[in-house]
């Protein structure tokens, strides 16, 4: 369904209020952080001269998550946060020094928005969830079972190192991460066979290898949520008529430590298959820019490079180009803002890519 022009131009306006707002508080010494008023001692004061979101794009460079590996946590903690421990999510570190977001509270307000999106029907309250997936330091263990907890559920959890799968995989040793992964897979199976689970969080590739040992319906799972992975439009109908045997609902979702999570909009005849995510905007704003010239977005329905702005209190992170390419959709309900579509590694067409059980 399309969005009329008034809603989007009242979303623009939203926009652009919270990004005053999230500036002011930024580089203002009694609520930034170090790291942001020392930038802006170097460059300019964007107090002075970020009015809207439009100026963000002309005025920042993008921003280099470098800075999460070589710095010390403690510069990104605003003047208001100060005195309380925060915790540390890590993203990546295959090799070397990972790189860190802190955060407070974040996770939680992303995750009871999220709550709101996901049908009854499919995670009823109150019943257990199952997470099949990345823990340890990342940011989704906590995530996950705070959204179950806020919809009154408990979760289980079966543990998964992605940074052990990429390094046999790179590796090439095949028969290491395959037995990795039946490994991860058996724990999950014993649990849906011994424990009432009605919802259940995973990569799209261990959904699949879950379903060839279980029948998920049979086995109480009435609700998967879904990310972490490249999903084209005929590996998404295999997922849902083969996988989830048009049974089960399903919810992909595009998320990372440093956004936090874009849901999907339902899947409608029209759309093939094809999923297209949206940003909790004004939170975070997702673009779809020229590879070449990252000021530009590519037009509606066109491949290019995936741009995040963070915009919370806890974190501002301007114009990062992700590793990702996608195609541009149109705003659509209830979204008054731009999507991405068929979310994969950048550059995928033109190398190869290890994505592990993602």
């Amino acid at each position: 369904m399309n969005i009329d022009q008034t809603t989007i131009l009242k979303a623009q306006s939203q926009l652009d209020a919270h990004t005053r707002e999230i500036i002011s508080w930024h580089f203002s010494p009694e609520s930034g952080c170090p790291y942001w008023l020392d930038w802006a001692k170097k460059n300019f004061d964007p107090r002075k001269e970020v009015n809207s979101f439009a100026d963000i794009i002309a005025k920042f460079p993008h921003f280099q998550d470098e800075t999460l590996r070589d710095l010390q946590p403690e510069v990104w903690v605003p003047a208001k946060y100060k005195g309380r421990p925060f915790n540390i999510f890590e993203t990546g570190g295959t090799t070397g020094m990972p790189k860190q977001r802190i955060g407070w509270d974040d996770y939680k307000t992303d995750y009871e928005e999220f709550s709101g999106k996901i049908s009854n029907e499919h995670f009823p309250r109150g019943q257990a969830w199952l997470m099949v997936g990345p823990t340890g330091p990342r940011r989704l263990r906590l995530a996950i079972e705070h959204l179950a907890n806020f919809r009154g559920s408990s979760c289980y959890f079966v543990d998964l190192d992605p940074r052990w799968v990429k390094k046999v995989i790179s590796a090439k040793q095949a028969d290491q991460a395959r037995a990795y992964m039946e490994h991860v897979v058996d724990q999950g199976v014993t649990l849906l066979k011994h424990r009432k689970i009605a919802g259940l969080f995973t990569t799209p590739k261990l959904l699949e290898a879950l379903s060839e040992k279980v029948n998920l319906y049979e086995a109480g799972i009435r609700g998967v949520f879904c990310g972490g992975t490249t999903m084209a439009p005929q590996y998404v109908r295999f997922i849902v008529e083969e996988v989830l045997e048009g049974r089960i609902g399903f919810y992909p979702t595009y998320g990372n430590t440093l956004m936090g999570l874009a849901a999907s909009v339902p899947l409608l005849p029209e759309d093939k298959f094809s999923i297209t995510y949206y940003a909790p905007q004004p939170r975070a704003v997702l673009r779809v820019v020229n590879p070449k010239q990252t000021d530009q977005v590519v037009a509606h329905d066109e491949w290019g490079r995936v741009e995040l702005t963070t915009l919370t209190k806890e974190f501002f992170m301007p114009r990062f180009l992700e590793r990702d390419e996608a195609i541009r959709r149109a705003p659509r309900a209830p979204y008054a803002w731009d999507g991405v579509a068929e979310v994969r590694p950048f550059g995928a067409m033109e190398k190869n890519i290890v994505e592990g059980v993602y």
